[in-house]
């Protein structure tokens, strides 16, 4: 669902009236958080989708890796996660089993368990978790507490969103897009605990509303601006190429770029095919975290040794026109 029609929504519901959820869904974070004692809380989310891949393993490990990512982006340490089924009567019971089997393997990789779940029989396939874990109350990084001077990196190339579309459309081969699959296997945890170590000032993980759309809701919540160097953003080999082929493109992409047409400045230098990427939505992205220009050369160091390949793309500066500018 695009972010303007989730808006509408949201704002019709009555605000949350409980001192201990700490945080709901009045600054667009990533997960809830509920305190159960002084210094601990709960941190939960839930995620689920159609498929992206064929194979149905592959699909189980992605649904949980871009599940997981929201724990991951509070700061949090996933526990356990209960599963979201919607599954066709027709299909064999086998896939719905690969898909399972590829989820539980990636939680345990997490250090989480599979507890639970619920499925429905529907006419077409949708898997994906809801988890929950434990996150220290003095943890807890938000998406709106940026601060004016803080770098801002970016842990995993964009791209995901065309390139899939290349594929289901024909025009990109599974082969070709492994170095894709790879990113969206990988667990956000090394990037989540690194920028615990380093103190980031804000976090997030970049997904469906694509990098300028997250990156909007840290600097609405912050009530900053974030200054993207456009030319810095990692892409995966082939987005440029594929993106200007209009078949390729999600159309979340146009959706993106249309709630945000009044909160982003565009500089005429950049191009319109790369413009299109930075609204690409991703599924199991990286993290977009904001940390002090003191820290990040550490972070990024031992981003690298964790096998993380952070990459500074802007920084954060006092409120200007323009919530976001891309130059």
């Amino acid at each position: 669902m695009g972010a303007d029609a989730l808006m509408q929504v949201l704002h019709r519901l009555p605000k949350p009236d409980d001192k201990d959820l700490l945080i709901g869904p009045e600054t667009a974070d990533d997960a809830a958080v509920y305190r159960v004692s002084e210094t601990r809380a709960i941190v939960t989310s839930l995620d689920f989708f159609p498929p992206i891949v064929d194979d149905a393993y592959t699909f189980g490990e992605i649904s949980a890796a871009n599940a997981l990512s929201d724990i991951y982006a509070m700061g949090g340490e996933p526990n356990f996660a209960t599963a979201i089924v919607c599954f066709p009567k027709k299909l064999p019971l086998e896939i719905l089993s690969e898909i399972m089997l590829g989820a539980t393997d990636k939680l345990k990789e997490a250090g989480a368990v599979l507890a639970g779940g619920h499925s429905i029989e529907d006419a077409e396939v949708k898997f994906g978790l809801s988890v929950s874990g434990l996150v220290d109350i003095d943890n807890i990084i938000r998406n709106s507490t940026a601060k004016a001077g803080d770098v801002l990196v970016l842990t995993k190339p964009l791209g995901i969103g065309v390139i899939m579309s290349a594929i289901k459309n024909g025009k990109y081969s599974e082969a070709d897009g492994e170095e894709v699959f790879t990113s969206m296997r990988t667990l956000n945890k090394v990037a989540s605990r690194c920028a615990l170590d380093f103190e980031a000032s804000a976090l997030t993980d970049v997904t469906g509303f694509g990098l300028l759309g997250h990156a909007f809701e840290m600097a609405d919540g912050s009530g900053k601006t974030l200054v993207i160097r456009s030319n810095d953003v990692p892409l995966f080999d082939d987005a440029l190429r594929l993106v200007a082929k209009r078949k390729n493109r999600p159309r979340a992409i146009e959706t993106n770029s249309e709630f945000l047409k009044d909160s982003v400045e565009v500089l005429e230098s950049v191009g319109k095919d790369l413009e299109m990427l930075l609204h690409d939505p991703q599924t199991s992205g990286g993290l977009l975290i904001s940390v002090s220009e003191a820290r990040v050369e550490a972070l990024l160091a031992a981003l690298k040794e964790g096998g993380v390949e952070g990459v500074v793309i802007g920084s954060v500066v006092e409120k200007k026109g323009y919530a976001i500018s891309v130059e």
